[in-house]
Order: structure tokens, then C-alpha cells, then sequence
């Protein structure tokens, strides 16, 4: 991530030098106003510091890539190799922790009050919703959607400045030890606790641990709010001068909560504070909601607010959106919904993710007036204007009078404005939107998700969510454990394993993996028309597809001689010459693959043979996740040894050699070699993984909703062929998937289930191509309802295990008429 500071924070390099306390070789002096910890996400070279940090890539990697980019200033732990004579490298023993210090030193430079926030769950809604009520009062400089690490928070605080009146920063940590570093950088004056439950749980040795690590964060607050139940029989220190307390039991709290009802969809909550009744309605019912809302009644009141004034604020709190969501558009495009979320760093971070995306050569942002931004619209809209030419958006279409008052000093191909939603959505079909990834980013009040309506595709109900911060953390995890050097390739094949191709392979191409690998020709001409640039290797190239493949660059697997010599006479007609290919080996798999006696003929046809060139020789493992088979894994690994070495000396040069796919990648170092190939373990599935809590995260989640609601007497069947009924009297709910969508027949008549407000409803009956019969005797259910097939919490696992398959066939079998939406958070 990139944050830029006003100019005001901009650092001569000696200076930042002597604050990170670095050794440096200073080519040439020059002043730092952005910090930069990603080689992919560099817009103003010439006053970037780039930070190599060692997570689970080692940012000394991409420094060369970095300085061909135009950046010029380094903080390392060892200095690189390599002619880059005009770098400033700052040497340092920890870069991480000389970001950190930097990050302190600029948060030392203001004296307004800074807000800490910390818990278990509610961090960035309270941090958000704080905002939200007291930007009318304050200019606040805040972190970015959900930046709370050890990272984030630093570089969240690198955009604190003089213009700024209060700070509210959100700090998240997984494990001990975490704490005093955010709190070294925050340094808070006023601490809110917020809900402690069980995430992250697995860090820490009890509850009492977690919550004494939190509580590290307020150790120099003058005030700290927290509900007064969480700290009771709490044996340590309670941090910080003066303490404001909430509870809805507890009558000696500072706030006693002491009556909800829901009225019109909303929480009207009654407490007495100061000797008084007050009162707050809230805009939402749900009990997380309703404690973060209580959260924020208890800061503004601490903080010296009047009761009338945050009741008329709190009414009009607005959902906070964690995420955007790419999806189908109209007109072969595809749609960022971004629509509740308007301010400088959102739309920053926003720019980035459509600049991930290839599938469409025209890139395009609508965008509202921004609010709350605490800074003087010339200077906030020359912000933006910079961030659309730096991103080099194709086309911007700005609604609102401030932001079309100022329509001249946006230099983008083509620009249109609007002063208000009703006016665009009156010309959207003028617009002639069409193959374009657009991005949709607007305050609240500009009500974009009518253009987010009007733009997306219309598609069936039920929809395949995919998490693509979940899939990214996977591809760290399985880097994490590779040796230096070591390649990956990734599995795209089978649409993704069911979860799309080009919105996977954009995410895969932008987190630098170096092979895509597909099953048929047309699969890698679909990632090539979509903007993939990756080397792909098809694994069933079809003859007649040679063509097609050579046209699009595509690189063959090659595992008999009958599609050698075919691919050489193809070569030789077309003179095509050193074309890439992949040799298959087979040692033990026995599905494709030339066996160990045919290696020495396989030799003599490819020494000296001047139309192609082995890019890489590989097999496949039988079952590397079962240790009961660990012999015949060790008997595959020598005999893919022996042939490759007999295969080398016969070309007499190097190439890539690969056997492990997902589950060696952990359980068989050994197998590495020059490279491996992720599948299935990069949607979070990994048979090999025995921990109880896994480093992976589901990516998937597939959803239906509720059609109708049927109340059925004992022993009246459902569905074909009178199979279902129930036992007594009771309701189902029909739900818009069937076998037609990928939820297989084999489900049906109470084999499967599916998980409705927290509870698992059987099915009932048969399957219908398009619908399916749950049990729902005991659930408050109405038509609408949501329905999970299968999420994070009711895994695709145990689906597989209800009609004895694999996860493979259930992720795979979701049928294409399901609809896709992918998030990035």
C-alpha cells in the first residue's frame, strides 16, 4: 500500500535517516513524502521510500523492479547487488521496525488527541461509526478501512498532519508481544474497548491473556471506555487516568442500559446516565450492531457530548461496508461495487484493485462529491485528480456540484459530469459503456446502488461468493513454506476449480506467481483475451487446437509420442522454432505421461531437435497427503529423478523440474525441486493439513434464498416420486438451487443440508433440477431468507463427506448459471 501525506510531512532522506537511526550510502539528497511497501503499487517514483520488508516475501527481491520503476530511495537490511548507482539506501537491522519508528516520530509531531480502539470484533465499524459522528465537530485522520496490523497502523499514521484536529486508529493483534509496538506508534490519550469474544483466540494462552495484551494499548490514556462487564474480576491494572463504563445489567456503570425495544426495524435503547434517563435510537436491531452503536453512545458521552445531540447523530448512522465486490456488468463489462464508501484513502486502495483487473481495456470510475474529508475541496479534488492520472483511469464520470465545479483540472481521455444520481442514471445509456471494468465509489447520501443496479448483469439468486483476500492469504501461506527460489504455478483450470478464470488469474498475475496452468487450449485463449500475461501451460492440448495455442503464446504439455511428433510436424509446417513445451512424465500416476523405458527414445528425439524447447519436465504425485503411501511417494520421487536427469544430459541445458502439487508443497520439502504446483490448497482445501485450527481460509461461499414457505402435514410427500415427507406436522422451505446449479442429486431426501439463521435444515425429498425442499419445523423463516450452502463456518468438507466424494467435485460442479461475485476487502 501507498499513503501520501499532505507536502507539509515530506522528510529530507537524512533526516528520516537519523530518526530510523539507519547507516546509509546517500547518493544524492531528496525529500520522502510516500512510503511504499509494494513494488506493484508505485505512482509517484521521485519522492517514494520503498521499505524491503521480509514477510512472507522477501522485499530485497524486488528492489532492481522498484528502481527500473524510477524510485531512487531504500530501506534495507543488507544492500543489494546490481548497478543502481543513483539509490539512497538506508541500512537498517529490522525494516519493519524502522517503518514503525518512523510512524511514531510522525505521530510525536501532533498534539490533538488520538482515539485507540481495540477488541476482539468491532474495531472498524466503531472506528467508522466514531467518525461518522463526530466529523461534523472535527477534521479526524483515521486508518483506512481495516489497516490495524503491525504494518497498517504505520502506515496509517503517516498521513496524520497539521490540518488535522483528532485521529482515530483501529489496533488488531493475533498473538503477545504486539501490542506495545502499536502502542509505541499510536500513543492514544483516549482508548475504547470494544467487543471481546474469540477471535484470535489461538494466540493467546487464555481469555485473561488476550484481554491484558488489548488493555497494553491504553497504557497512556487519559480516558478509556469499555463495557463494564468485560473487566470485571479482572486481577491486573486497569489502564489509563479516568475510566467511563457501559453495561446493560449493571447499574453502577457510568451508562446503565436499561431498556430495549425494536421499533420500526430500529433499537430504541433507554439508560440512565448522571442521574438521568437519556435515550438513542438506533438504525439497526442485530445484537453486534446494537453493541458497537452502545460503544459509540458511551465515547461521544465521555468525550462531553450532549445526550440530544448523539441521539440525533446516532439515528442516522450508516452501515459500514468492509469490502468491495467485482461482478458482471451489462455489455461485456465488469462492476467494482464500491458504492458506500467515499474518501481519499478508500478510493486509493479501490484504484488499485481495478488496476488489477485486465479482462477489459478500458478502465473507468464513477465517483460522488466526497464528504468529511477535513480538507478544502481545492485541494481534496486536486488529490483526486492526481490518483486518476497516476492510476491512468481511461474514462471518470464525476456526480455531484463540488466535484463538477472542478470538472477542468481532471486530465483523463474522457470525462463526463453529472449534479446529482438522477441525472446520471437519466444518461447512463448515452455513456456507451461497454468491455469495461468500472468501479463505483460514493458517499451514502448519492444512493449509488441504483447505478450499481442499473449496471450489473441481472442474474439468478443464488450466487457463489468468492473471497479474494481469502485466496491471496492462501497463496502467502504455501509461499511461506517454500524454499528461496522455488516457482509456483497455478492451477486455473476447471474455470478455477469452479470459482472463475480471469478474476482468479488477475489476482494471481498481480501477486507475481510465475505459471498459470489450464486443462484445454480454449481455457488459456479466454485468460489471454482477458489480459493475462503469464506464462500458461495447457495440460490436454488437442491437436487441431495447435493453431490457437502457438497464436496465443500458450506453452503445451507434452506426454506421449503421438503428441510430440504431431506438435513437431505442426512446428516444422509453420516454422515455428524452440516453441516452449513441458515434457510429462509418468511415475506412478499411470494417466498420462511417458514411462521410465520410454525416456531413452523420448532422449533421442528431443536432442538437437531445433523446434522445441523443454521449459520444463514434471509428474505428478499419487497421494502426497497420505502418509500411509509415503513409500510409493519416495519410489515416484527417484523415478522422476532418474528421468530428468537422463533427459538433461541428453539437451544439455537446464530446465524447470516440478512434482509437488498442493499437499507436498508441506508435507515434502524434498519435492520442491525448481518448482510446484498449487491447486486446491490455494481455495482452502488441503488434505495434508491436520491442524485443528488450518492457516488456510475457506475462499467460496455458495448462497441461495428462500422461494417459499409451506406448511405440511405429517406424512404428505414432497417433491418427484413421493420420496419425502415428515414425521409430524411441520414447514419446509423451497430454495432457488437444484441439481442444475451443481447441488447434486445425491443430497436429496435428508442427506444434505443447509445452514439457515445458524442451524442446519436436512433437505427433503428429491432434488429438483432448479429447486430443493428443506426441513425448517423449527426455524423462524420467511420468503427472501438467506440460505448457506456451504461457508467458512459449514465447509465444503463436510458436504463431500455427506455423499462420499471430494471437495473437488463440490467446488467444481457449481454450475456457470450460478452468478459469481468476488470481494476484496
Amino acid at each position: 500500500m501507498k499513503l501520501e501525506p499532505m507536502l507539509s510531512n515530506q522528510y529530507p532522506i537524512t533526516q528520516i535517516q537519523q530518526i530510523i537511526g539507519a547507516k546509509g550510502i546517500i547518493a544524492h539528497e531528496t525529500s520522502i513524502g510516500i512510503l511504499l511497501t509494494d513494488s506493484r503499487k508505485i505512482g509517484s517514483p521521485g519522492i517514494s521510500l520503498f521499505f524491503a520488508l521480509k514477510d512472507r516475501r522477501d522485499g530485497h527481491e524486488f528492489i532492481p523492479e522498484v528502481y527500473k520503476a524510477g524510485v531512487r530511495n531504500f530501506v534495507v537490511s543488507t544492500i543489494p547487488d546490481g548497478d543502481m548507482a543513483e539509490a539512497n539506501f538506508l541500512l537498517v537491522d529490522d525494516v519493519l521496525k524502522a517503518l514503525q519508528t518512523l510512524a511514531a516520530y510522525q505521530r510525536s509531531r501532533f498534539n490533538y488527541d488520538v482515539i485507540g480502539v481495540t477488541g476482539s470484533n468491532g474495531k472498524t465499524i466503531v472506528k467508522e461509526w466514531l467518525y461518522q459522528l463526530m466529523y461534523h465537530d472535527q477534521k479526524i485522520v483515521r486508518n483506512p478501512k481495516s489497516f490495524n496490523s503491525q504494518l497498517g497502523v504505520a502506515l496509517s499514521l503517516w498521513q496524520m498532519n497539521d490540518m488535522h484536529t483528532l485521529g482515530i486508529f483501529e489496533a488488531g493483534i493475533s498473538t503477545t508481544g504486539e501490542m506495545e509496538r502499536l502502542e509505541v506508534m499510536i500513543k492514544p490519550t483516549i482508548g475504547v474497548l470494544t467487543h471481546m469474544g474469540a477471535a484470535h483466540n489461538e494466540g493467546f494462552s487464555s481469555a485473561e491473556q488476550k484481554l491484558e495484551e488489548k488493555l497494553k494499548l491504553f497504557a497512556h490514556c487519559d480516558l478509556v471506555v469499555y463495557k463494564y462487564d468485560t473487566l470485571v474480576g479482572y486481577k491486573g491494572d486497569k489502564p489509563g487516568k479516568k475510566h467511563f463504563t457501559w453495561s446493560q445489567d449493571k447499574a453502577e456503570a457510568d451508562l446503565h442500559v436499561f431498556s430495549e425495544t425494536i421499533i420500526a426495524n430500529k433499537f430504541y435503547l433507554r439508560a440512565r446516565y448522571q442521574e438521568k434517563e437519556i435515550e438513542c435510537l438506533v438504525p439497526f436491531v442485530d445484537e453486534a450492531s446494537v453493541e458497537n452503536a452502545i460503544t459509540c453512545w458511551a465515547t461521544l458521552l465521555a468525550l462531553g457530548y450532549e445526550p440530544e445531540l448523539i441521539d440525533d447523530r446516532m439515528e442516522h448512522l450508516a452501515p459500514v461496508s468492509m469490502r468491495m465486490e467485482l461482478k458482471d456488468g451489462i455489455n461485456n463489462c465488469s462492476v467494482i461495487d464500491d458504492s458506500y464508501n467515499s474518501d481519499i484513502q478508500s478510493l486509493e486502495i479501490a484504484l488499485n484493485f481495478l488496476n488489477q483487473q485486465n479482462q477489459h481495456p478500458t478502465r473507468t470510475l464513477i465517483l460522488s462529491d466526497i464528504f468529511q474529508s477535513g480538507l478544502e475541496p481545492g485541494v481534496l479534488y486536486g488529490q483526486v485528480a492526481a490518483l486518476l492520472t497516476e492510476k491512468k483511469i481511461d474514462k471518470f464520470i464525476g456526480v455531484g456540484k463540488a466535484i463538477s465545479e472542478r470538472q477542468d483540472i481532471f486530465k483523463v481521455p474522457e470525462k463526463h459530469f453529472f449534479t446529482d444520481t438522477e441525472s446520471l442514471l437519466v444518461k447512463l445509456p448515452d455513456l456507451e459503456l461497454d468491455d469495461e471494468t468500472i468501479l463505483i465509489k460514493g458517499s451514502r447520501s448519492f444512493e449509488f446502488e441504483r447505478v450499481s443496479r442499473a449496471l450489473v448483469k441481472k442474474a439468478h439468486e443464488t450466487v457463489l461468493e468468492i473471497n479474494l483476500n481469502a485466496l491471496q492469504n492462501n497463496l502467502s501461506y504455501y509461499r511461506s513454506k517454500l524454499a528461496p527460489g522455488v516457482k509456483i504455478m497455478a492451477m486455473v483450470k476447471a474455470f478455477s476449480y469452479g470459482s472463475g478464470s480471469f478474476e482468479v488469474a488477475n489476482l494471481l498475475q498481480f501477486n507475481k506467481v510465475d505459471y498459470l496452468a489450464v486443462a484445454y487450449v480454449d481455457e488459456g485463449v479466454a485468460l489471454r483475451n482477458a489480459g493475462i500475461t503469464l506464462p500458461v501451460v495447457v495440460l490436454n492440448p488437442e491437436v487441431s487446437a495447435f493453431d490457437k495455442l502457438v497464436e496465443f503464446k500458450l506453452e503445451p504439455e507434452i506426454y506421449s509420442f503421438t503428441l510430440f511428433d504431431e506438435f513437431v510436424k505442426f512446428a516444422q509446417a509453420k516454422k515455428v522454432l524452440n516453441y516452449p513445451i513441458h515434457i510429462k512424465i509418468d511415475t506412478g500416476m499411470h494417466r498420462l505421461g511417458f514411462e521410465g523405458f520410454e525416456i531413452e527414445t523420448l532422449c533421442d528425439l528431443i536432442e538437437d531437435n531445433r523446434y522445441v524447447h523443454i521449459q520444463s519436465v514434471f509428474s505428478h504425485l499419487v497421494a502426497s497427503d497420505a502418509e500411509i503411501h509415503d513409500a510409493f511417494t519416495l519410489k515416484q520421487l527417484n523415478r522422476f529423478e532418474k528421468a530428468y536427469r537422463q533427459i538433461e544430459a541428453a539437451v544439455g541445458y537446464k530446465f524447470d523440474r516440478h512434482i509437488a502439487n498442493t499437499s507436498a508443497i508441506t508435507r515434502w520439502p524434498v519435492a520442491q525441486l525448481d518448482m510446484v504446483r498449487l491447486g486446491i490448497g490455494l481455495y482452502g482445501i488441503d488434505n495434508a493439513i491436520k491442524d485443528e485450527i488450518s492457516p488456510l481460509q475457506p475462499v467460496a461461499t455458495l448462497k441461495t434464498s428462500v422461494s417459499q414457505v409451506k406448511k405440511v402435514a405429517a406424512g404428505d410427500t414432497i417433491g418427484y416420486n413421493r420420496n419425502g415427507s415428515l414425521t409430524k406436522d411441520g414447514k419446509i422451505a423451497t430454495v432457488r438451487i437444484g441439481y442444475a446449479d451443481g447441488y447434486l442429486r445425491a443430497f436429496g431426501n435428508g442427506v444434505g443440508r443447509m445452514l439457515v439463521k445458524g442451524v442446519l435444515a436436512p433437505t427433503v425429498g428429491n432434488i429438483s433440477m432448479d429447486m430443493t425442499m428443506i426441513d425448517v419445523s423449527e426455524i423462524e423463516i420467511k420468503e427472501g431468507d438467506e440460505v448457506i450452502v456451504f461457508n467458512e463456518e459449514y465447509k465444503i468438507e463436510e458436504l463431500a463427506r455427506q455423499i462420499n466424494t471430494i471437495p473437488y467435485e463440490i467446488l467444481t460442479n457449481v454450475s456457470q448459471r450460478v452468478k459469481r461475485v468476488y470481494f476484496y476487502e
